[in-house]
C-alpha cells in the first residue's frame, strides 16, 4: 500500500462526490488499477471523512453503492486458509449469504407465480409460503447485528473506522427497506402483488449490493488485520446474537503449533546459568552467577515483588456495609435488570451478567468493553445519545427515561439513563439500566395472590 496510490482512489471518489460521470471516473480508475486492497479503500474512505474536504460519512453513505461498483473486479482476494474452515466466523459468514440469496430467489418464484390464473386454487398456499420465506429471509438482522457488534468493534480498534461507521448506515436503510416490504406483504391479498415486488425489489437491490461489500472489501479488511486470537474471540461470542437461517454444524479449532524448548537446548541453558539465593528474608536480594566467554559474571539485585491477586473474598467497608468483590458482583449479577456503565471519558467499561446472553434486552458481549460509546450505537441514534449524555454531564438532567414495546419479544422495555457523581458533585458517568416491565403491567393489585 503506498500513499500514492491511495491518493489517487481519494482524488477519483472525490470527483464522484463533486457530481462527476460515474462512466468517466471508472475508465480513469481502471487505467490506474489493476487490483486494488480493502485496506487502501478502508484507507481513502478514513482519509476523505477526516480530512478538510467537508465530506462526511452520510455522504460516503450515499455513494456506497457507486464506490462499490468502482471496485467490482479489482479488488485483490486474500488468502487465508483458516477461514474456509468450517465453523469460521467467515465461513458461516459466507454460508450465511447463501442461504439468504436462496430465500430471495424463493420469494422472487412465489412472487411470479402467484397471480398465473393456473394457480388461483393454490394462492393460499402460495401466500403462506411466500410469508415463510419472507420470516426466513428476516433473519438477515440476525447476521448484521453480528457484523455491528463482533467485527465492527475489532475493526475500530484496529483503526478502520470508516467503513464501519458507513456499513452500519446502510444496514439501517436496507432494514427499513425490509420493513416496507413486509409492510406490503401483510396487505395482501388486498393489494396487487406488483406493489408487493416492487418493493421486494428496491429492498433486494440494496440487499445484493451489501453481500458484495462484504464479501469483497469488509471480509478482505478483517483477513488482512485480524488475528487469529481475533477470530477466536469473535466465534466465541457469535451465539450470543444467532445467525441467519444456517447454523454452526462445528466448532472452529485453528491448528496451532507447540514451540517446547528442545531437551538439549534447556541443558546447555541450565549449565551455563545458576542461581543463587541468599536468606530473603533477610536481604532479599539473588545472585545471579552467569557463565560467559570472559569468564564467570557475578550480579546481585533485589528482584520485584509480585502484586498479589485482588482478594475477591474478603470483605472490606462497602458503601453502609461490608461486601467482598465476589459479593458484589453476585449482587449485581442477580438485580432483575440490564445495567451497563459508561465512564466520564465515554468508554463502556462495564456490563452485568444477570441473563444468557441470547435473552438480554441489549445485547453485549466483551468484546464491547472499551470502546467508545458512540461507537456501540448505530449511526441513526447516534445523535439521541451525544443528547442524552450531554444533559447527563451538564447537570440539565439527572435522569432521562424512555420506554417502548419490543416487537422481537412483545415485552413492555423501560430504560434509565442515570448521571453517576461522586460525594463531590463530579460527573463519573452515565448508568444505563434496562428492565422488562411487562409482568408489572400484568399485575392485577391483588399481592396476596403471589405470596
Amino acid at each position: 500500500m503506498t500513499d500514492k496510490r491511495i491518493d489517487v482512489l481519494k482524488d477519483i471518489l472525490l470527483r464522484l462526490h463533486d457530481g462527476a460521470d460515474a462512466a468517466s471516473v471508472q475508465e480513469d480508475f481502471n487505467q490506474h488499477f489493476t487490483g486494488v486492497s480493502a485496506l487502501e479503500i478502508s484507507m481513502m474512505e478514513h482519509e476523505l471523512m477526516g480530512s478538510d474536504t467537508g465530506i462526511t460519512f452520510e455522504d460516503v453513505m450515499g455513494l456506497c453503492n457507486v464506490h462499490a461498483n468502482l471496485f467490482k473486479g479489482a479488488i485483490s482476494d486474500v488468502e487465508a486458509p483458516d477461514a474456509e474452515q468450517e465453523g469460521h466466523p467467515v465461513y458461516l459468514f459466507k454460508q450465511e449469504n447463501l442461504a439468504l440469496r436462496a430465500a430471495m430467489l424463493r420469494i422472487r418464484r412465489i412472487i411470479e407465480n402467484y397471480e398465473k390464473p393456473e394457480n388461483e386454487p393454490y394462492r393460499l398456499d402460495l401466500l403462506n409460503g411466500l410469508r415463510h420465506q419472507m420470516s426466513l429471509l428476516g433473519q438477515f438482522d440476525r447476521h448484521y447485528t453480528r457484523k455491528e457488534k463482533l467485527f465492527f468493534p475489532v475493526m475500530e480498534r484496529y483503526g478502520h473506522d470508516a467503513p464501519p461507521k458507513v456499513m452500519w448506515g446502510v444496514d439501517d436503510d436496507i432494514r427499513d427497506l425490509f420493513k416496507t416490504t413486509q409492510a406490503k406483504l401483510d396487505q395482501l391479498p388486498n393489494i396487487s402483488i406488483d406493489q408487493v415486488s416492487a418493493a421486494f425489489e428496491a429492498f433486494a437491490k440494496e440487499f445484493e449490493e451489501m453481500i458484495f461489500k462484504e464479501e469483497a472489501i469488509l471480509l478482505m479488511i478483517l483477513l488482512e488485520t485480524l488475528t487469529q486470537d481475533d477470530w477466536l474471540a469473535i466465534a466465541k461470542e457469535s451465539d450470543a446474537y444467532g445467525y441467519a437461517i444456517i447454523k454452526p454444524t462445528a466448532v472452529w479449532q485453528p491448528y496451532r503449533e507447540a514451540f517446547d524448548t528442545p531437551k538439549d537446548l534447556q541443558e546447555e541453558t541450565d549449565n551455563k546459568e545458576s542461581l543463587v539465593a541468599e536468606d530473603l528474608s533477610d536481604t532479599e536480594q539473588v545472585t545471579r552467577v552467569i557463565d560467559t566467554p570472559e569468564g564467570q559474571l557475578t550480579i546481585q539485585f533485589t528482584p520485584k515483588k509480585d502484586k498479589a491477586a485482588v482478594d475477591r473474598t474478603t470483605t472490606q467497608a462497602f458503601g453502609n456495609g461490608y461486601l467482598s468483590v465476589e459479593q458484589a458482583d453476585l449482587i449485581l449479577n442477580h438485580l432483575p435488570m440490564e445495567i451497563t456503565f459508561v465512564n466520564k471519558d465515554d468508554i463502556f467499561q462495564y456490563y452485568n451478567d444477570n441473563t444468557e446472553p441470547e435473552n438480554m434486552i441489549f445485547k453485549r458481549t466483551p468484546s464491547q468493553i472499551g470502546r467508545h460509546v458512540e461507537l456501540c450505537h448505530p449511526p441513526r441514534v447516534l445523535e439521541k445519545v451525544k443528547k442524552i449524555f450531554s444533559l447527563l454531564r451538564s447537570g440539565e438532567r439527572n435522569k432521562v427515561t424512555m420506554w417502548y414495546k419490543s416487537e422481537r419479544s412483545g415485552k413492555f422495555i423501560y430504560v434509565t439513563y442515570a448521571a453517576v457523581r461522586d460525594r463531590k458533585g463530579d460527573f463519573q458517568g452515565v448508568l444505563e439500566y434496562v428492565q422488562d416491565i411487562q409482568v408489572f403491567r400484568d399485575l392485577d393489585g391483588d399481592a396476596s395472590r403471589n405470596i
